[in-house]
Parts: C-alpha cells; sequence; structure tokens
C-alpha cells in the first residue's frame, strides 16, 4: 500500500508499527542459540528448507539445525535447456554439507513434473499433471539422470551429515528399485575408487494416502520419513492446490490429515526411526503444540520461520 504525501498522524502510526517490528525481531534474535525445547522438556529439531545453493546463507544466519530439505529439483529447473552436470550438483550438495558441519542435509532427489518442468524433459500434454509422471516416477524412468544425481549427492556427503530422501512413493516396490540403483551407483564409485559415503541414510517422502497406509513396510527399509503435507493434503482431499476456485475447500487442519500425520509419526516409532514434516504445515504455529503432542521428531520450514517457531516450542507447557 502506497501513501501519497502522508500526514504526521499516519507517519506517527507507521513509525510505531516500524518500532514495534523491530522490538519482536529483536526479541527472536535472542532465541539463537538456544535450544527447541517446551516447558515440560520435549525436544524438537528445527530446521530449513532451500532450493538452491544461494538460500544456504539464509538458513546459517537462521540458527536452523539443518536442512531438512534440500529441494534439488531447482538445479534442474534453472539450468535451461541442459540436465545439470554430476560436478555441478556435487558442487552445490558439498557446499550445504560443509555449511551445515555435522548437522543433517537432506538432500530430496528431483521431484520434477506436476508445477515443477524442467526445460531439457520433455513430458508430453498430461490431464491432470499433479497425479502424472512426476517425483521418482521419473527418476526410475531416467536411469542415467537419477544416477547421475546420486553419484553427487554421495560423493558430497562425505563433506558433512548428508542423507537422500525419495519422493511421491506410493509403493514399497519403487523404494526397492530406488534403493537397488543407489547400490548400482556405489559399487560404480567403488570401482573408479572415488570417495563417497557408503553408510549414506535413506528416507522417503510421505505426501501420498499410499505412503501412510504402508508406512508400517516403508518404516523396515528406509531410516526416515519426512511427510510432505502440501501434496499429501491435496491427494487426500482431492483438491487441485493449484486452483484458486478450491481454495476455499483446501483445508490441510482438516482431521483426516491430522490423523495420517499422527500414523505416520507411529509407524515410524514403531521401528525406530524418526519422521518430521517438510511442508509448509509444519510453519504453521497454530498447529506447533498438537505436532509436538504427536511425536513429530522434526519439523523443516522455510529460514524465516525458524525462529518464531523455536519462540513456540519454549512457550509450550
Amino acid at each position: 500500500r502506497i501513501y501519497i504525501e502522508p500526514d504526521y498522524t499516519l507517519l506517527t502510526k507507521m513509525k510505531q508499527r516500524q518500532d514495534e517490528n523491530q522490538v519482536h525481531i529483536t526479541n527472536l534474535e535472542r532465541l539463537k542459540g538456544k535450544e527447541n525445547i517446551t516447558q515440560s522438556g520435549q525436544k524438537i529439531d528445527i530446521c530449513a528448507n532451500i532450493g538452491t545453493r544461494e538460500d544456504i546463507e539464509r538458513v546459517i544466519r537462521s540458527d536452523a539445525g539443518g536442512i531438512g530439505l534440500f529441494r534439488s529439483e531447482f538445479l534442474f529447473m534453472e539450468n535451461g535447456n541442459r540436465q545439470p552436470t554430476e560436478e555441478q550438483q556435487f558442487q552445490a550438495y558439498k557446499l550445504a554439507a560443509e555449511s551445515m558441519g555435522m548437522n543433517r542435509v537432506v538432500i530430496r532427489t528431483a521431484d520434477l513434473g506436476g508445477d515443477k518442468k524442467a526445460s531439457f524433459l520433455e513430458f508430453g500434454n498430461e490431464p491432470n499433471p499433479a497425479m502424472g509422471l512426476r517425483g521418482i516416477r521419473i527418476s526410475l524412468e531416467k536411469e542415467e539422470m537419477f544416477k547421475t544425481q546420486l553419484r553427487a549427492i554421495l560423493r558430497a556427503a562425505i563433506y558433512g551429515n548428508v542423507q537422500v530422501m525419495f519422493p511421491m512413493i506410493t509403493t514399497v516396490e519403487e523404494v526397492v528399485q530406488a534403493k537397488e540403483y543407489l547400490e548400482k551407483v556405489k559399487q560404480e564409485l567403488k570401482a573408479e575408487k572415488v570417495f563417497f559415503d557408503e553408510n549414506i541414510k535413506v528416507g522417503v517422502m510421505i505426501e501420498t494416502p499410499a505412503a501412510v497406509m504402508i508406512g508400517d513396510e516403508l518404516a523396515q527399509m528406509v531410516d526416515f520419513f519426512s511427510i510432505g503435507t502440501n501434496d499429501l493434503t491435496q491427494y487426500t482431499l482431492a483438491i487441485d492446490r493449484q486452483n484458486e476456485k478450491l481454495d476455499d475447500f483446501y483445508n490441510p487442519h482438516h482431521k483426516a490429515i491430522l490423523r495420517m500425520i499422527q500414523m505416520v509419526v507411529d509407524s515410524a516409532h514403531k521401528y525406530g526411526k524418526w519422521a518430521g514434516i517438510c511442508g509448509e504445515l509444519g510453519a504453521d504455529l497454530e498447529l506447533t503444540e498438537e505436532f509436538v503432542k504427536m511425536g513429530i521428531d522434526e519439523l523443516s520450514v522455510s529460514p524465516s520461520m525458524v525462529l518464531p517457531l523455536r519462540k513456540c516450542i519454549r512457550e509450550i507447557s
């Protein structure tokens, strides 16, 4: 909103708002270095989501406990008509790993498709892109692209605490195939005498109702779950989240979504694995206390939400 020739009253009001905002920011800054722990002693990790290497500095400034979601597809989307090379990807992942030290860096393999297009990939016309060729489906179809990315991730993993995560899982078979590719790449790197992290931890995104319902099986195959609440809400409520006409019906607080999140947490904990949320719902301060009660182990949010979320957690009794 732009005010032309504001009068003294308006200027005073705006200055007051500016001062109040600065006090709020200063109070949040004092939380840097503090633990994300409730008054009753329950601790929860707060990490940050990033899309590009330029975001890493924002993560450091936010005092996040690591990178809970590195959206690697942005490296593909911003590389014009060419697939990013192994070296390009390696340098981006290595920078994230080194910048975070021993803090976790979860790299999601390219979640392309749907609303995330890469110029070098021909998707054709899909009547319903959100339900089409995307996520792990593309990776398993584009073998060389997938293996190139896995090579870069494995090589970068020796520079920090890097973990790999597969998106849009709906079946056990997809996880089996993805892990088989990972093993093939490990053998290739061994044969080439290239250093890599042989014991890298593997996780999956839980963002489809199918993944929720087979959570017990998936938990026995991987090291962690990360819940993508944006797509989980879309698929559960049968609502295209890109369709503005459906905004009034799109309800991420729906009981079905919250019950599914609890199911995912229970499946993970049953087999000694951790479960986090990396979707937008993780930054919803109205639900923070409920997530803590559910037993969520990690919330990964935009860097700007790390300190407000820490403040909220520390105020929970």
